[in-house]
């Protein structure tokens, strides 16, 4: 195996093990140590894979982005396609992912919160060209942020723990975000001037 395979695959590994530490133990159990015993690579490995724990962070968000996107991709070749708000119906699906996966790629934006708040400018500007997206696809543009917004806290409170929701019924909510049908009545006529 080549270097870069080898220093790719350790990547992942070491990757794989912060989402575990963080989802175990929460943002200021992730260190060097903590992570080269989780992952089992030399804290040498992870220091020349990251260098700093911020690099680790940033991997972190990375991953997280990436992730985002292929479920958005996956959602959107599917049943999404067909829907009248394709943006708003693949976020509703990225948050419902994330809090249905083991180790979810959601907590690195926690651990970055807590550790480096400052790197959140990436995840901002993504979040508002997401928001712009669905308000320009919206019949109508607050009902449309308000789905996201619910999408999006019932994610939140799930990952820090906060809601005494089971996997069955917070499903149930995230399938009604994401039914546009039973919205349609809600729905204000677009304003042609605005």
């Amino acid at each position: 195996m080549d270097n870069p395979t080898r220093s790719e695959l350790s990547r992942k590994k070491a990757i794989a093990a912060a989402l575990a530490i963080l989802t175990r133990e929460g943002a200021g159990a992730l260190t060097f140590d903590a992570l080269s015993r989780e992952s089992g690579i030399s804290k040498g490995g992870l220091l020349h894979q990251f260098r700093t724990k911020n690099g680790v962070l940033e991997a972190l968000l990375e991953h997280q982005l990436s992730e985002f996107q292929r479920i958005a991709a996956d959602y959107l070749g599917k049943e999404g396609a067909k829907k009248a708000e394709p943006t708003l119906n693949a976020q509703i699906e990225i948050f419902r992912e994330a809090v249905n996966q083991p180790n979810s790629v959601a907590r690195a934006m926690l651990a970055v919160m807590v550790e480096s708040p400052e790197m959140l400018g990436r995840v901002r500007d993504t979040d508002n060209r997401v928001t712009k997206t669905i308000e320009s696809e919206a019949r109508d543009e607050e009902l449309a942020l308000l789905r996201y917004f619910a999408a999006s806290g019932m994610a939140f409170h799930t990952l820090i723990g906060l809601t005494e929701l089971d996997g069955a019924r917070r499903n149930r909510l995230f399938d009604r975000l994401q039914d546009d049908a039973s919205w349609a009545p809600l729905e204000k006529k677009r304003k042609t001037a605005k």
